[in-house]
């Protein structure tokens, strides 16, 4: 992770120091994401199971679902080819619950989400294709922040009870943002984007703890959710628009 802000900061800092024949500008957009689960870059099933012996006790299964994502996104040109993509985004995960208790041939379902949030920084460079038409790739590391936790019981027959909470152990974290796409460039109507992202957090995203009760027996397995997906990602940039007012020219004032 420190070798990707040292990346993202060395990338601003040569934009910077090079000599601006032109003002590079910025870009404030939309962003909507529907995010898929995916055993590619992470795992997006947890399993709990608590043995009596040989048998099986209960056992419970966590499945990632899809998800989606939105925010605004802020683009700070650093030259023709290369910006710094930053903003807010709101998540919402969604996971769901399976249930089986062998001995009494139990089973059930129930779901449960987790809400988080994020500001992204990137590296962002673009490729000119055509005219208008651009391919975009970018890299870099996002603060996330999980406001809280959450909980849901499930009670599937007699006396047995299952509470499933998540847990983040950390209300701050950090993932990794990988993504690639397309952008469809106008001067009066603004850019078009689609592409694909990755994101991986460096830690799991909370644990999910799971007690179990059947009267007066209780029992608890914890174990750590991933939260890794892919995404498709449709993102939108207003134009720049020029002020076309009476601007303040420098010189003396006068009356």
């Amino acid at each position: 992770m420190k070798h990707i802000i040292l990346f993202l900061f060395l990338i601003a800092f040569t934009a910077f120091g090079q000599k601006k024949k032109e003002r590079v500008p910025s870009y404030f957009g939309l962003q909507l994401r529907p995010i898929f689960p995916t055993q590619f870059i992470g795992s997006s099933t947890t399993t709990f199971q608590q043995n009596e012996g040989e048998s099986v006790l209960y056992s419970s299964t966590l499945k990632q679902k899809i998800g989606y994502s939105f925010g605004g996104t802020v683009r700070v040109g650093l030259t023709k080819l290369i910006a710094i993509e930053t903003g807010i985004n709101f998540y919402q995960r969604n996971f769901g619950i399976d249930i089986e208790v062998p001995d009494s041939s139990i089973m059930a379902t129930n779901d449960i989400r987790f809400i988080s949030y994020d500001v992204p920084l990137n590296a962002l460079f673009y490729i000119k294709l055509a005219e208008k038409w651009y391919m975009n790739a970018s890299i870099g590391v996002a603060v996330n922040f999980k406001p809280t936790d959450v909980a849901v019981v499930t009670k599937p027959g007699g006396d047995n009870e299952f509470q499933h909470i998540g847990v983040a152990q950390k209300k701050f974290g950090f993932d990794f943002n990988a993504n690639v796409g397309f952008e469809f460039r106008t001067e009066k109507n603004g850019f078009f984007y689609l592409g694909g992202s990755a994101n991986v957090p460096f830690k799991p995203l909370f644990d999910m703890i799971l007690n179990y009760s059947n009267q007066g027996y209780k029992s608890q397995v914890i174990e750590p959710v991933d939260g890794s997906f892919l995404s498709v990602d449709f993102k939108y940039f207003f134009p720049n628009i020029a002020n076309k007012g009476v601007q303040f020219q420098n010189g003396p004032i006068t009356q």
